[in-house]
């Protein structure tokens, strides 16, 4: 088994150190296996915790029977809650080198976007019929580990970082992954169980944006959203419901309401609720009251669950239901203790090398098929962003021993640095790119610059032969689903969703014109496209799904090129193509017919 690892933010304070500890081998292990064992497992962990113990461990979904019996779920495939028992913390592992192996999933296809559809459609017609408001409709992906799970975890953390991840091996193959950023509940009970209670629920979610002003525009639209607003206020309400059960009369209020949170890769709304539980109040009661958290059920809960279990196929497990510590709290005399659970969204959950990866969202009335779809492309973004290792990318032209656009490039380099979190000193790649430039002083030549996750520059240099014009574009045969992913709005190495439409071999098509799934051309595989249409040399918008070239860039500024939405109707239209890159420049191109 590998030590688990915790690393929490302070929900009370943000800006407060974080939990980060390692636990090694358990005194104790106490796991529920029936509905009738959980809440003595429950009742022992709380008992260890005021004891002086530390209890790190989860609920499955399937464990809500234990609580309610008119709650719907699947038979559950292993455990219904499971603790580790520890006398401390340890100090947070130093050696980083396991941090920094490979770790690679290989994804096998999901949920098809027919059956996507078709479950949206019986949801719509439910909430027709008066049955509930929202359902929050999930569905699995599964993929293959190489590597070290302990590697993959530290992926996920910079992939999602901040919130509330955690590190369980629960022996026999079973390890629990989770990066969520959603609070479930945070409890700080005195001997008698009478404290203070609060939960976050997390609803509304919106994709960031490519650039500054996309991603403030997309934060500003989440917070206007109708829709997302009152989604998120119908959990609200629901959680409001469900601490009254618990709370001392008059106590349930909400001090904060509808902030937007600010992911890796999405806008998340969230609220704050909170409560000052009775004196008795004990965590098995504490879960009776508001497990599963609301946010991934649905309302009215009861009916919302009973829907999904007719829709999904299977058991969620550890994915929707409960994982936390729970901890003495000296602060607050002896005796006392700090149950703090995260919602377990964000979560990968592993037997052997078989890697489970989850992702859903709440439907209600007004929610359309190709928004939600897309926001659950946002939401698995954080499990292909851990997936496979890869570097930040900039190709420049070295004319001799000049690079071209330099300024720029470094620039664009530094965003990506900041956006994946990479380590990124500007004297470095400076350095790296005078020792090429020395080393080529005539001719022409590529560049690649390249900064991996530790913060490392490297460079190489090949020879660029002049390219004939025009050059010959291919359509794509279907639609670039890729192009709201941040591997098209970045340049990384990580390319085989280009690789996927490069032209064959001795085709003679130079590249492919790609299109998102409205139509709407993009870019190509490794270059942005102009059209002259109406008079006017147009390229795409950010918008749309592309990298922001530099050398497109550029044309913009130099006023060349306006941007302007180019559909698949349009195409007929153009009167003549360019391919435009910082390396290559402006080619005129022309589009096989």
């Amino acid at each position: 088994m590998n030590p688990a690892l915790i690393d929490f933010a302070d929900p009370r304070a943000p800006q407060a150190p974080r939990l980060r500890s390692a636990f090694g081998a358990p005194r104790q292990i106490l796991a529920a296996r029936s509905h009738d064992e959980v809440r003595p497992v429950l009742d022992a962990v709380e008992a260890a915790a005021r004891a002086g113990l530390w209890c790190l461990g989860w609920l499955a979904y399937e464990a809500a029977p234990a609580f309610d019996a008119a709650m719907r779920v699947h038979a559950a495939q292993g455990d219904l809650a499971w603790f580790a028992v520890y006398d401390a913390p340890a100090p947070w592992p130093q050696d980083g080198a396991q941090e920094m192996a490979a770790a690679r999933i290989t994804w096998s296809a999901g949920l098809a976007r027919s059956a996507f559809d078709a479950a949206l459609e019986q949801i719509h017609a439910h909430i027709a019929a008066g049955r509930c408001y929202q359902v929050n409709f999930t569905a699995p992906m599964f993929g293959q580990l190489e590597g070290d799970a302990r590697a993959l975890f530290a992926a996920l953390r910079r992939a999602q970082p901040g919130g509330y991840a955690a590190h369980i091996d629960a022996g026999d193959g079973r390890q629990v992954l989770s990066v969520s950023p959603e609070l479930f509940f945070d409890w700080r009970a005195a001997p008698d169980g009478s404290g203070a209670i609060l939960t976050r629920p997390m609803k509304g979610t919106a994709a960031r944006g490519a650039g500054a002003a996309e991603d403030a525009a997309r934060e500003r639209q989440l917070r206007e959203s109708p829709k997302e607003r009152a989604e998120n206020v119908m959990i609200v309400d629901l959680l409001r419901n469900d601490l009254s059960r618990i709370a001392q009369p008059g106590s349930v209020r909400v001090p904060r309401l509808l902030q937007t949170q600010a992911l890796a890769t999405v806008w998340q709304m969230t609220s704050d609720v909170q409560a000052d539980t009775r004196a008795g109040t004990r965590l098995a009661d504490v879960f009776a009251a508001l497990f599963p958290c609301g946010s991934v059920t649905g309302a009215p809960k009861i009916e919302a669950m009973r829907i999904i279990h007719a829709l999904e196929g299977g058991p969620r497990g550890v994915y929707c239901g409960a994982l936390g510590l729970v901890q003495p709290d000296p602060q607050c005399g002896a005796g006392a203790v700090a149950a703090t659970f995260n919602v377990p969204i964000r979560t990968l959950q592993l037997q052997g090398r078989r890697v489970r990866c989850d992702v859903g969202s709440g439907i209600v009335w007004d929610a359309q098929p190709q928004a939600e779809w897309r926001e659950w492309a946002a939401k698995r973004a954080f499990a292909e962003r851990a997936s496979a290792p890869f570097e930040l990318l900039e190709t420049l032209a070295l004319h001799d021993g000049r690079h071209r656009h330099l300024p720029q490039h470094l620039a664009r380099l530094q965003r990506s640095a900041a956006h994946f979190g990479y380590p990124c000193d500007a004297q470095s790649l400076t350095d790296c790119l005078e020792g090429i430039a020395r080393a080529h002083p005539t001719g022409l030549w590529r560049t690649r610059l390249l900064l991996d996750v530790q913060g490392r520059a490297r460079a190489e240099a090949f020879a660029l032969a002049a390219t004939p014009v025009p050059v010959l574009l291919a359509l794509a045969p279907r639609p670039f689903a890729f192009a709201s992913s941040e591997f098209v709005r970045h340049k990384t190495t990580r390319r085989e969703h280009y690789a996927a439409f490069a032209p064959e071999p001795d085709s003679g098509v130079f590249d492919t014109l790609l299109y998102n799934d409205d139509g709407e051309v993009t870019e190509t595989t490794f270059g942005n496209v102009a059209a002259l249409l109406d008079g006017r040399w147009i390229t795409p918008p950010e918008g749309c799904g592309l990298l922001p070239g530099v050398g497109r860039a550029v044309l913009l500024r130099e006023g060349r090129l306006r941007e302007g939405v180019l559909r698949l109707a349009d195409v007929p239209r153009v009167q003549e193509w360019a391919f435009v890159n910082s390396l290559r420049g402006w080619l005129p191109a022309r589009l096989q017919r």
